[in-house]
């Protein structure tokens, strides 16, 4: 079938955290509770905390599942035990707000190109975040958005996938996913039937078929001839 569509993941895959998400974050709100963290645990906590990360067993949307991740993150920078939960409800309000993330510089540029070849365009996210705020706010052009909290269930469940596909008025055949989960994005897509491109931002995974180090070289790898 021609393709119609394409699908995208928003974090990490159009969009990063800026600044004000940044590990200090954690710094300035534990010492607003009067105690202090090590900003250079944050990236081992964060780990240590995606692999004790268990979703629920239906896919269904939880935010207490986040909430308790950001709350082992605070107390793997050494955070007490007895504020994390309170420090974490502040910490997690800052990811709620679309001006603290920073689109990528290939976003906008391959969205226009991707519009520009008559497809139609759509947002697939597991998040806290309001997506349609987010659009708005960072002028994208798309044609669908769904995010887990308003659908319910979460990537890789395919209902997320089929609402959006059936925003854009395509079959999962007609449509592509882009994003940077190997589970979420590309598996979770391609069991519906759909193409799914993995984008590989930092290389970490050189053998996964169809992979992308950044979304320039998608139009061609969707067979776009680029103009003039």
């Amino acid at each position: 079938m021609k393709l119609r569509a394409v699908l995208f993941d928003v974090d990490f895959t159009l969009c990063r955290p800026g600044p004000e998400l940044s590990p200090e974050r954690y710094e300035r709100i534990a010492s607003r509770h009067g105690v202090a963290v090590d900003v250079s645990r944050y990236d081992d906590a964060r780990e240590a905390a995606a692999l004790n990360l268990k979703r629920h067993p239906e896919l269904l949307h939880d935010d207490t599942i986040w909430h308790r991740f950001t709350a082992e993150i605070f107390v793997g920078m050494g955070g007490p035990e007895e504020i994390a939960s309170e420090c974490a409800t502040e910490i997690e309000q800052g990811w709620e707000v679309s001006e603290n993330f920073e689109l990528f510089e290939d976003a906008l540029p391959v969205l226009d190109e991707l519009r520009g070849a008559g497809l139609r365009l759509g947002l697939v996210s597991n998040g806290i975040r309001d997506l349609s705020e987010f659009v708005v706010h960072h002028r994208l052009d798309v044609d669908a958005v769904v995010g887990s909290r308003a659908h319910g269930f979460v990537k890789p469940h395919p209902t997320i996938f089929e609402a959006a596909l059936q925003q854009l008025g395509v079959a999962a055949a007609e449509a592509a996913m882009v994003g940077d989960s190997i589970e979420e994005d590309v598996e979770g897509a391609r069991a519906l039937g759909m193409r799914a491109i993995l984008l590989d931002r930092e290389s970490r995974h050189p053998d996964v078929e169809e992979r992308l180090t950044d979304l320039y070289g998608l139009p061609a790898a969707l067979g776009l001839h680029r103009p003039g």
